[in-house]
């Protein structure tokens, strides 16, 4: 199980840590755990609105890595 999640961070060669993807992958996780804690907790909390900003700095994060080569 422990391979299988792995593969979803790393590179081609499964040993390479993907930033993108470890950063994405973090991502959904904070979002999930907010939601659940809102629910606990009875907080308010859009995970869309969530989602939408994650993406946008996520987003950010790849174009601004992509022009600094």
């Amino acid at each position: 199980m422990f391979k299988k999640l792995l593969e979803l961070i790393t590179g081609d060669d499964n040993l390479t840590l993907e930033p993108s993807y470890l950063w994405s992958g973090a991502a959904v996780l904070i979002g999930l755990g907010l939601e659940v804690y809102s629910v606990v907790f009875g907080k308010p909390f859009d995970f869309q609105a969530y989602g939408i900003g994650a993406a946008a700095l996520l987003a950010g994060l790849g174009l601004s890595a992509k022009f600094g080569k």
